[in-house]
């Protein structure tokens, strides 16, 4: 099943069903009035949802619009909570190496709690205070949970996903490591994510789906040009695990998304990447200096998700363009 929000007067949005090949919309609010509501009750609107998604396909709804990328929200435009993960091991060692970092002595995922109050649409432009914050993208997969239980299994965890969804988690740069060594959270290095347009069920991708794991190639494009076209095969922790990891000490409730952090392969020189960051990192290993410079304002980023059997990208196209923030100073 696919799902989206539509934009509305509500925040929170219009809840939509989308066809599989992504032509068509129809509303989904007689069954729930947005996302959040539809993960809150999963158990009494998922049958529904998903005979709504069957007469959609079938072409049996007289209620069917085409599908606008350009109408859709995030699917989930505010959420209670976004943890993001870092389960490519090697997008971590690249970025030891950028940012001249000692190796972490743990064996336990790597996750932080972000901001969850906003999450922009696929079409957005996005805004930044400044240039000099050295402005990147990471393309990564995530997750929406139901409520889970503390110190849920990983086993259990898995039934507990109701969605899957693509995100370009923002980075700052020159933020990033002056908050790292703080030793508290980041606020200002993480503005809010983009997520892409569609929410997926992982019934949707057949055996692409296993193990709390997606399969697939994520394609990044900078102003036109492929930057990476990366397989996700080297995912250490499965998402039941980052789950479980997240509950260990607490509940999570309906509507928290865990992520993936940025889609790695060891085979970066054949594949390239997913974040400037680490294109810098492996230019510093080839070059001995950086020669990919961040994002500037007006620069347009497109990612997609292909997966084998699926003649569409499952999760609709982001594509967004950066640009300056209005300033709120006198």
């Amino acid at each position: 099943m696919k799902l989206a929000t539509e934009r509305s007067p509500d925040p929170d949005g219009r809840l939509m069903v989308v066809s599989r090949d992504l032509s068509y919309a129809a509303p989904a609010d007689e069954i729930a009035s947005a996302m959040q509501h539809a993960i809150d009750h999963w158990d009494h609107v998922a049958r529904a949802l998903h005979a709504l998604y069957r007469r959609l396909n079938a072409g049996e709804l007289q209620g069917a619009v085409r599908f606008r990328p350009e109408a859709m929200a995030a699917p989930l435009p505010r959420a209670w909570q976004w943890l993001d993960g870092s389960a490519f091991p090697n997008h971590g060692k690249l970025m030891q190496h950028a940012f001249n970092l000692p190796p972490l002595e743990t064996k336990l995922p790597l996750m932080y709690q972000g901001m969850s109050h906003l999450f922009l649409g696929a079409t957005e432009d996005v805004a930044f205070p400044s240039e000099t914050d050295d402005i990147d993208f990471e393309g990564e997969f995530a997750v929406i949970t139901r409520a889970v239980p503390m110190s849920c299994s990983a086993d259990a965890a898995l039934s507990l996903i109701c969605l899957l969804v693509q995100i370009n988690d923002w980075s700052l740069r020159a933020i990033a490591p002056v908050e790292m060594k703080t030793g508290f959270g980041w606020i200002q290095a993480k503005p809010a994510c983009s997520v892409a347009p569609i929410a997926v069920t992982p019934d949707e991708f057949g055996a692409a789906w296993q193990e709390g794991r997606l399969n697939a190639t994520l394609e990044v494009r900078r102003n036109g040009e492929q930057f990476g076209a990366v397989l996700s095969n080297e995912m250490e922790f499965g998402f039941h695990e980052l789950i479980a990891h997240a509950s260990r000490t607490r509940k999570l409730c309906a509507g928290t998304i865990i992520g993936s952090g940025t889609v790695s392969t060891s085979k970066f020189r054949e594949a390239g990447s997913c974040c400037i960051s680490e294109r810098r990192a492996i230019e510093m290993l080839d070059f001995g200096e950086p020669r990919t410079a961040y994002l500037r304002f007006q620069e347009r980023i497109s990612m997609q998700t292909h997966v084998e059997g699926h003649s569409v990208s499952p999760f609709g196209v982001l594509d967004q363009r950066t640009v300056k923030a209005a300033s709120s100073r006198p």
